[in-house]
């Protein structure tokens, strides 16, 4: 593809903005760690809650959902639209909790809930763990996707790209802290979103597409059905059931953390307050589940149309690495039909996703390497501005095994099934902690053992042993499973928290339910005041409003309106639900009790 300079000029223009945006923050953010990592907590919900949809919107997001479309229709998203579930349970259960812990990243929380040695333990030995090898693997994840676009639209091969993309990352993440972070994310959100729109009306103009009704005319039913069929037991099983029954509470996946964590929590943590923190994740659930699929689904079922096989694909653009080929690169392939202007502003809004991704992942993954591991058990008594030069180098190493890892990984949905395998069978441990006294350090340094052992050889023997690969559904039961016994086990095997800890987490948390009501008869204060039955019933109405809204969108673009209408229902229904019972949840933060 050849960009025009009215093209390049929206390009760099864009960036260098981004930069001079960024580049504001450089003195605040080398105040200190508070301020470096956590804002100062000081942010409003709207401003935390975009940042997170803008993190979450990325170069391999479009190009993972296009995979799944192509081979499992729209309802194939269901194995990622299945964490809503958990998302509406951290706006509802956690998110307040986390705000009122007032640490400075997730990870401070196990020093604070579990007692002793392994409490250290678990909190060095997560932040290498998530730190450097987990998140390395997501900013790989994101930076094959941006080599995949790039070969389609320059025709670039791999080195080159993740040399530009390298270079990129570090100017915008290295110097502004999560300030410069947050705000540049709303800038790179709004431009992302009107890059992929953008992309959906080219996609849609194409003669061989026609429009909405010609695109709904052309393709089979079954794949633009939001629900897959019932008669296809085993694509049912993988994409519906298993996600909504298993997935969404044993998986621990970045920003759909059962119980809320990774930059989830760190955004929760720079909240102003209790307010805002639920505020932002229920804005950032909102927006990332109902507001934004539509414009790549669209993309995805032309790109059906338009390229029905792989071989297309290889046809129109004959000089792409074979390697590289996969159904995740049909959308970038679908770019090549936008006018010279919009062309410019798709590869700016694909520049946008993908630093709006690294910029927070690079950040996140620092403060853990730094205030985590490096301050709290190498230099505890440096000053201030030591730990902000020491984050600023942590970024750079870390973006630069975040790229050498890309050399071996191959398509968005390997990645996305390798990241979901990793973290099986974790997640009803970071829902339980707060909830159930008895969940210990060791329950957590059991279940990301065994979760690491146990994904990393099926990750192998796929790729390297077996002729065909096992089902990504069944190996994610089997490691969920396997996890899941192991820490439980350990968990019976091994000593609580100390008495005083838990009185001392209870008080500063206050946690609700009948799970610490031993814990709560040697405590001085009164039982929490927030009501279980409150929490779940706004869980349930959160959830029933972004589906509605999500399938009710997807009826308004087929043309199908008396489907539209009975989504109309449960909509309305919710949001009169969510403003009686929103209010009565809020009446005042914790902390002014």
């Amino acid at each position: 593809m050849q960009l025009t300079a009215l093209d390049w000029t929206i390009v760099v223009g864009y960036l260098a903005l981004a930069l001079i945006v960024a580049g504001f923050f450089v003195r605040r953010a080398s105040r200190g760690a508070d301020e470096f990592f956590a804002s100062g907590r000081s942010m409003p919900w709207w401003l935390l809650g975009t940042s997170m949809v803008a993190t979450t919107f990325s170069t391999d997001t479009p190009n993972l959902v296009t995979n799944i479309v192509r081979t499992n229709g729209v309802a194939g998203n269901w194995v990622w639209w299945a964490f809503l579930i958990t998302g509406m349970m951290t706006v509802f259960f956690y998110a307040r909790l986390w705000r009122r812990s007032g640490t400075l990243t997730d990870l401070e929380f196990y020093e604070i809930r579990y007692s002793g040695r392994p409490a250290a333990v678990v909190r060095g030995f997560r932040a290498i763990y998530l730190g450097l090898f987990f998140n390395c693997v997501i900013m790989a994840t994101v930076s094959l996707a941006a080599v995949k676009i790039s070969s389609v639209l320059f025709g670039l091969e791999r080195t080159p790209t993740l040399i530009a993309c390298t270079i990129l990352a570090i100017a915008f993440s290295v110097l502004s802290g999560l300030w410069g972070v947050v705000v540049t994310d709303l800038m790179l959100f709004a431009f992302a979103m009107v890059g992929s729109i953008a992309a959906a009306v080219a996609a849609l103009n194409h003669p061989a597409v026609g429009g909405l009704s010609g695109m709904v005319s052309k393709i089979d039913p079954e794949k633009l059905s939001i629900l897959p069929d019932f008669n296809n037991w085993e694509l049912t099983l993988s994409v519906l059931i298993i996600p909504i029954a298993v997935q969404w509470w044993s998986v621990w996946y970045p920003g759909a953390e059962p119980g809320g964590g990774s930059y989830i929590a760190q955004r929760i943590l720079a909240a102003k307050d209790e307010r805002h923190a639920f505020g932002a994740v229920f804005w950032f659930n909102l927006a990332h589940y109902a507001l934004r699929p539509w414009p790549w689904l669209i993309v995805a079922l032309c790109s059906l149309i338009v390229y029905p096989n792989l071989s297309d694909i290889r046809s129109a653009f004959p000089g792409i690495q074979p390697e590289l080929i996969g159904h995740d690169i049909a959308y970038p392939a679908m770019l090549k039909f936008l006018p010279p202007g919009l062309m410019g502003v798709m590869v700016g809004s694909l520049a946008a996703a993908y630093m709006s991704t690294m910029d927070t992942h690079l950040n996140w993954g620092a403060s853990y390497l730094v205030h985590d591991f490096y301050r709290r058990f190498i230099r505890p008594d440096a000053s201030e501005r030591h730990y902000v030069f020491a984050g600023r180098i942590a970024t750079v190493g870390l973006m630069l095994l975040a790229t050498a890892t890309v050399y071996v990984l191959e398509t968005a949905k390997d990645s996305f099934d390798l990241l979901l395998s990793i973290g099986a069978g974790t997640g009803l441990i970071y829902i339980l902690r707060w909830f159930w006294w008895r969940i210990n350090a060791w329950s957590e340094i059991a279940a990301m053992i065994s979760s690491w052992v146990i994904s990393v050889t099926i990750f192998s023997l796929n790729r390297w042993v077996l002729p065909h690969k096992l089902p990504a559904h069944l190996t994610l039961v089997a490691s969920v499973g396997f996890t899941t016994f192991v820490w439980v086990t350990v968990t019976f095997l091994t000593r609580p928290a100390d008495e005083r800890t838990l009185v001392r987490f209870y008080e500063l948390v206050r946690p609700f339910g009948p799970g610490w009501k031993r814990v709560r008869e040697h405590s001085a204060l009164p039982p929490s005041p927030d009501s279980p039955a409150h929490a779940f019933l706004g869980w349930a109405l959160g959830c029933m409003l972004v589906y509605s809204a999500l399938a009710g969108t997807g009826d308004v673009l087929y043309g199908r309106t008396g489907l539209a209408v009975a989504c109309l229902v449960p909509f309305l229904a919710s949001v009169a639900g969510l403003i009686w019972l929103v209010p009565k949840l809020l009446q005042r933060p914790m902390a002014e009790r």
